[in-house]
């Protein structure tokens, strides 16, 4: 990992436990050990701060997406493969990625002052609902490009949901019903 992603996960982790307001040069320096300066020697403003935790981010979504297509061609297939993927891939963002997603909502909202924050998020987003089409396609489900957003903003409605709870990783079991239901429509229109 190189100190530019290092730095970045940092602001990431901060922005998920102290929010934007939290985000600043100095507290990256001190949460990651690093002398005074060095986060403003890789990131000069707080705006270019903001932008690689934002790559950054999309860098670990993409990760996670890969491994939720690894699980998707090592199941059975069809709908049910894909709940159970779905739910695999909520469940990680609801506890070992939870520091990400919080970071997520936060520089979301962030975005809706910031075009530029807001370009490269929508250009994630597109490549999110790029990847669901492949993935209902995949699993057979007729008009996969129409059912992707309403996938993408299901999963993340139950992810905002649990996240607001004491134990979101309690919520993990509740997620494959649901997802379930959802995909149980798909088609219906």
């Amino acid at each position: 990992m190189s100190r530019r992603q290092e730095i970045a996960d940092v602001a990431i982790g901060l922005l998920a436990a102290e929010g934007v307001r939290g985000l600043t040069h100095r507290a990256v320096d001190r949460a990651a050990g690093l002398p005074q300066g060095s986060t403003s020697y890789y990131f000069r403003t707080r705006q270019a701060l903001l932008q690689a935790a934002v790559e950054r981010l999309a860098e670990h979504t993409a990760a996670e997406v890969a491994a939720l297509r690894r699980r998707l061609q090592a199941s059975a297939g069809g709908r049910e493969g894909l709940v159970e993927a779905v739910a695999w891939l909520v469940g990680q963002w609801l506890t070992t990625s939870r520091d990400r997603q919080l970071a997520r909502y936060e520089l979301s909202l962030e975005a809706t002052r910031r075009p530029e924050l807001r370009e490269v998020l929508a250009a994630n987003r597109a490549h999110l609902r790029a990847l669901a089409t492949g993935l209902l396609d995949a699993s057979g489900i007729p008009d996969a490009g129409v059912w992707a957003g309403d996938l993408i903003a299901y999963a993340d409605g139950l992810l905002l949901d649990r996240l607001f709870t004491q134990d979101p990783g309690a919520a993990v079991p509740d997620l494959r019903p649901k997802i379930r239901a959802l995909l149980a429509t798909v088609g219906e229109r």
